[in-house]
């Protein structure tokens, strides 16, 4: 059974004490494919790192995400054009925009991120989209650069059903991790509505642990427990789940 964590922090500093051991946790337990997002130019060179270390695991990402845009996200965004040139990654991500922690600088996460999707499609590559607060104002921005090129995961999905599908109308995969474990979680209510084709695994670790890990570290290893909720969810094998969602992963990242 191949487990594939589309959405995974792995430099998290939390993960200093242990992260061989924690990916190693991970890759025992089936989850043998790790995407890992980019923040801003100060986690490059860790990523780089980790890839040097899991070649046949570790998938990075290039972007610019938007609760590190600030004043200076036009020299982070030339970061991120000049790595994209280098070499190959496999997501623009993970960009977006979020107005959960400060809505200051909406203008420019909205700059940002239709920059950062024109690049996806220079590169033919899909996005990864953080939303937080912002259905509304990423669903404006996804609408006018809509296309066939255009394609990627909404992370971490926690809107309503009508929101999962205008998402997966712009050819959007559904990210679903811990939240799915949650009694106020909401999308368990609705999820066996949207065929598994729209859906890919992810943890989002060091955050948003499944129960019964709720409100400790995440980690790659606790995909399983959102695999088995998926497996009541839909009424098929933990194994028809894992196959379908890495076959998903497999489609977005080409690999």
């Amino acid at each position: 059974m191949i487990i594939t964590d589309t959405h995974t922090h792995l430099y998290s500093n939390e993960f200093d004490e242990d992260r061989n051991e924690m990916i190693q946790r991970a890759i025992d337990a089936g989850v043998s494919r790790f995407f890992i997002p980019a923040i801003d130019s100060a986690y490059t060179q860790s990523m780089y790192e980790l890839e040097k270390g899991y070649p046949e695991n570790i998938f990075l990402m290039m972007g610019l995400h938007p609760t590190h845009v600030k004043d200076n996200y036009l020299e982070e965004l030339k970061h991120v054009e000049e790595e994209l040139s280098k070499r190959k990654f496999f997501a623009v991500g993970e960009i977006g925009i979020d107005l959960y922690w400060d809505k200051t600088h909406l203008p420019q996460q909205q700059e940002a991120f239709r920059k950062q999707i024109q690049l996806a499609k220079q590169y033919k590559l899909p996005i990864v989209i953080h939303c937080r607060e912002a259905f509304d104002e990423i669903f404006e921005i996804l609408e006018a650069e809509k296309s066939t090129d255009l394609f990627g995961i909404f992370h971490c999905f926690s809107g309503t059903y009508e929101q999962a599908l205008q998402a997966i109308s712009y050819n959007m995969k559904l990210g679903i991790g811990g939240v799915v474990t949650f009694k106020n979680g909401k999308i368990d209510t609705f999820l066996d509505q949207i065929d598994l084709s729209h859906i890919v695994l992810e943890t989002d670790s060091p955050y948003l642990a499944p129960v019964p890990y709720r409100g400790k570290r995440n980690e790659s290893s606790y995909l399983v427990n959102v695999v088995h909720k998926l497996s009541e969810i839909y009424k098929v094998s933990a194994e028809e789940i894992a196959r379908i969602t890495t076959e998903n992963s497999r489609l977005i990242f080409g690999i």
